[in-house]
């Protein structure tokens, strides 16, 4: 990224400005990085173990899947699922705050006894991959956010910093050139008026 600049005060002032404004800025954007990383992994493992304890819990009721065969289907209906927003290291993510079921009529005479025992169970494999799935939505949410705070702080890092400070720099050389130039013209002009003076003063 080419910094435009001119060689004088204004545009010093300006470029220094813009400097102090990323230099400041770069810690906060590097802390909020690794926060992002961070809160990522974290809701990662999270929607893991949820997976986890799905499976295990599906695994655990092994022992009555014949009995599954028995079960009305759609019994147990999710209506609703609440979610809250939360924000995390400034980042808008989702929450699970709570799910609805319909759960249909049914007969407790007519039914096996362990028939009520089976919809808590729905509902608990429901709540379970629900959950999951939020916690996958929650870390795309925070994993994409790092990615474009990753892009900031190379930026500032990388290029704009480096940059402003090779700018700054060219202009201070310049002027202090300039003024070099502009001392050694003066000593020149001032030697050339004395030389004259004093050729005057032999002349009279």
């Amino acid at each position: 990224m080419a910094i435009k600049f001119q060689f004088n005060k204004t545009s010093l002032n300006d470029l220094n400005k813009q400097l102090k404004i990323r230099e400041s800025a770069l810690p906060t954007l590097k802390n909020k990085e690794s926060a992002l990383r961070m809160e990522a992994k974290k809701a990662r493992r999270k929607s893991e173990e949820l997976l986890e304890e799905l499976q295990s819990s599906l695994k655990s009721y092994d022992y009555i899947s014949g009995l599954w065969t028995e079960f009305e289907p759609g019994l147990v209906e999710v209506k609703d699922v609440e979610i809250e927003t939360v924000k995390i290291a400034g980042v808008r993510t989702p929450s699970l705050r709570n799910v609805n079921y319909i759960v249909h009529d049914f007969n407790l005479f007519q039914k096996p006894a362990w028939y009520a025992e089976g919809v808590l169970l729905l509902k608990k494999l429901a709540q379970l991959g629900i959950e999951s799935e939020i916690y996958v939505e929650k870390m795309k949410l925070l994993d994409f956010a790092r990615k474009k705070t990753t892009q900031k702080v190379n930026l500032y890092e990388k290029v704009q910093i480096p940059g402003y400070q090779e700018a700054i720099l060219k202009i201070k050389r310049y002027m202090e050139d300039e003024e070099n130039l502009s001392k050694a013209a003066q000593k020149i002009v001032k030697n050339r008026h004395m030389i004259e003076e004093e050729e005057e003063s032999h002349g009279n």
